[in-house]
């Protein structure tokens, strides 16, 4: 038995992007935190020699290419299996659609759960890749680089995504008070709403394939807004760092008419005008968390939850994907 959990994350700043149709052209830059929700795989022999796979349906089939799910399928392709009698599932703190990057922290647990079924150790940044490999190359999803990069490697995290493919990946150096008040102070809430992140971003992608002006000019100034967070974090200046959600958001909201809506407004000008600072929507945009920096989190926490939404506390996560348990 072998079981293996990957972080989901919250973006921090840069959003956007890691996605090639922009990084290839202008180089990418985004930060962004592991937390301590997690995607769980766990991975047995199976005594028939067929393959099963439990995750929101059932399979069980003969063969690889009989798979119905593209991500394990693709994951056995890529690694070369030809054969796999295996039973693999697949839980979660949260569910998909939540803007927390759940797809690729199901790749990156898939994938590590895989390699330790071989007894071969990957490392994070070679599982990360993958995992992009998989969902970009092979399935052609519309999304970045963030989502596989952070569950590999956890913590909070700088990407450079550069042109030729390969991404810089640094720690962020935040001070350890900052860190502290930085984990005590970021507040989550769940709309109630989940969507798919690929049809939000393919309207992204197709404007930045494009050369569309307008969005070129949002992405630059988002990766510029990631500089600036990623300054005021290493500063310990959390409140600029709050200001400058603020500002993200704002901008973000403005990328296509999914983005956000009349309900989302309201909770977000509601917090703000209850004990939030700054904050934006986790995710591609539509539903899934608010993610607030609380001056007052009480006030916050009380104003939210008469609002109706629930609120999903946390911790950050410095492991990254990683096998817990294999017997």
């Amino acid at each position: 038995m072998i079981i293996v959990r990957s972080p989901l994350r919250i973006s921090l700043g840069g959003g956007g992007t890691d996605l090639p149709s922009y990084y290839q052209a202008h180089t990418g830059f985004v930060i962004a935190a592991a937390i301590d929700k997690y995607v769980y795989i766990s991975l047995n022999d199976r005594f028939d020699r067929r393959i099963s796979i439990r995750y929101s349906k059932m399979e069980v089939v003969d063969r690889i290419d009989e798979i119905e799910h593209p991500i394990v399928r693709e994951a056995a392709r890529s690694l070369g299996f030809e054969e796999l009698h295996v039973d693999i599932a697949s839980t979660a703190d949260v569910p998909a659609g939540t803007g927390l990057g759940s797809s690729g922290s199901f790749t990156t647990a898939l994938l590590r759960a895989l390699h330790a079924y071989r007894r071969e150790f990957v490392s994070p940044q070679r599982l990360a890749r993958l995992a992009c490999e998989i969902e970009i190359d092979r399935l052609g999803e519309p999304i970045g680089k963030q989502d596989q990069y952070i569950a590999a490697c956890g913590g909070l995290t700088h990407f450079t995504f550069l042109p030729n493919g390969e991404v810089e990946v640094g720690r962020l150096n935040v001070p350890e008070d900052a860190l502290a008040a930085l984990e005590e102070n970021l507040m989550l809430f769940f709309t109630g709403v989940t969507r798919s992140a690929s049809q939000l971003l393919a309207d992204q992608n197709t404007k930045t394939q494009g050369g569309d002006q307008t969005m070129l000019e949002m992405m630059h100034f988002t990766k510029q807004l990631g500089y600036e967070s990623k300054e005021a974090l290493e500063r310990g200046d959390l409140l600029r760092f709050a200001e400058l959600l603020n500002v993200h958001w704002q901008r973000k909201r403005a990328r296509s008419d999914g983005m956000t809506n009349s309900d989302i407004d309201a909770w977000y000008d509601h917090a703000l005008a209850n004990g939030a600072i700054g904050g934006k929507l986790i995710g591609a945009g539509g539903g899934g968390f608010l993610m607030f920096y609380a001056a007052d989190k009480e006030r916050l926490r009380s104003a939210m939850r008469d609002a109706g939404l629930r609120e999903m506390r946390f911790r950050f996560d410095f492991h990254g994907t990683r096998l817990i348990a294999e017997s």
